[in-house]
């Protein structure tokens, strides 16, 4: 267990910048949801917002929990393995949710990305997290690379559900005034 002290310690450049930008990217995210809220009036659409928008912040926001969680000075490993197990298995559950959301929404026909970047990508993510805290106690340095893989793969993931959305929000914006030109 002394092992584990510095093991943390040199990951904490990366989980520094790691935590700073799905900080800095979920705070991104409510600023531009903020500034389309005039189109998601005018659309109604909240069930599509649930199910695409909403998801980003969540993942976000596991990346900061994946993040704050690690460099955390811990003594002991089992308990930071414990709460990212739970935070995964928190995740898988909220992927099935999304997934029920994109199916009962109408506003927005899936398309092959989609459900790659909205449901596949998450549910791999989450799930590689579960597992990664069950062989950490066995394995800890590869599953810190597992772990930090997870975090990288969680960010992109809400970069680019974000920009999907921005552009789709705005397009579609673009297109209603357009045809009130007309």
């Amino acid at each position: 267990q002394e092992a584990i002290v510095p093991l943390l310690k040199d990951w904490e450049n990366f989980y520094v910048i790691m935590g700073a930008a799905a900080a800095a990217l979920t705070a991104l995210t409510f600023v531009t949801i903020t500034l389309v809220a005039g189109v998601r009036q005018q659309r109604k659409d909240d069930k599509t917002i649930a199910a695409f928008s909403t998801p980003t912040v969540v993942h976000f926001g596991a990346a900061l929990f994946i993040t704050a969680t690690l460099s955390a000075p811990w003594q002991v490993l089992w308990l930071p393995g414990l709460l990212l197990g739970v935070a995964g298995l928190g995740g898988i559950g909220y992927v099935i949710i999304v997934l029920r959301r994109t199916l009962r929404q109408n506003g927005y026909q899936p398309v092959l990305e989609d459900w790659v970047w909205h449901i596949i990508l998450p549910f791999g993510a989450y799930t590689a997290l579960v597992v990664a805290t069950i062989v950490l106690p066995g394995n800890p340095v590869f599953t810190l690379f597992v772990v930090g893989a997870v975090t990288i793969l969680l960010l992109f993931i809400g970069i680019h559900n974000s920009w999907d959305g921005v552009t789709y929000i705005t397009s579609g914006n673009l297109q209603t005034e357009n045809k009130s030109q007309d």
